[in-house]
């Protein structure tokens, strides 16, 4: 007898050269693409630009990070989960790794211009250091620059040389 309330399943019929797919492995792509997705929804426009994205996929992606609501956003991330399905979540996952690595990478100089910046205008013997950390850095322009900085007397000007100073440091780095 068939229950009224469960109808028994259609076959889905399979190509010849098709394997079954295991519903485990089914939640576990399901699983994949919704970790793309939500590391999608943390990328600004710009690093969303730069991915080959369907126009759809994209507008889902604004309208996520537009909701403030958790319930809307949990639908909207599913509506992304069901749009990410039809792409290789593999490639997409990696090209969105490697954008992740260069701002890291990113971040990570400018942390070391600001420390070598202070550094140099703070100590001054910390400039030999710096030679021998960037064998290749223009000796003169640095110290002409840090000498700017010594003999900036107003604050504006101050800060002035030492941002023209944190980017000759960043450029080296």
């Amino acid at each position: 007898m068939v229950n009224s309330r469960n109808p028994p399943m259609k076959s889905r019929t399979l190509p010849d050269d098709a394997e079954p797919v295991s519903r485990t492995a089914h939640k576990r792509q399901a699983q994949d693409a919704k970790a793309v997705g939500e590391r999608l929804v943390a990328l600004n426009r710009d690093q969303l630009s730069r991915l080959d994205l369907p126009e759809s996929l994209l507008d889902a992606i604004e309208d996520f990070q537009r909701f403030t609501s958790h319930g809307a956003k949990r639908r909207q991330m599913l509506l992304i989960g069901k749009h990410l399905r039809e792409f290789d979540s593999e490639a997409l996952d990696a090209q969105v790794a490697t954008m992740e690595h260069a701002d890291a990478r990113s971040i990570y100089r400018h942390h070391q211009a600001e420390l070598w910046r202070d550094r140099l205008s703070d100590d001054p013997g910390a400039l030999a250091e710096f030679f021998d950390a960037f064998p290749g850095a223009d000796r003169e322009l640095i110290q002409n620059q840090l000498r700017r900085v010594d003999k900036a007397t107003e604050p504006i000007q101050h800060r002035t040389q030492k941002r023209a100073l944190y980017r000759h440091i960043y450029d080296l780095l």
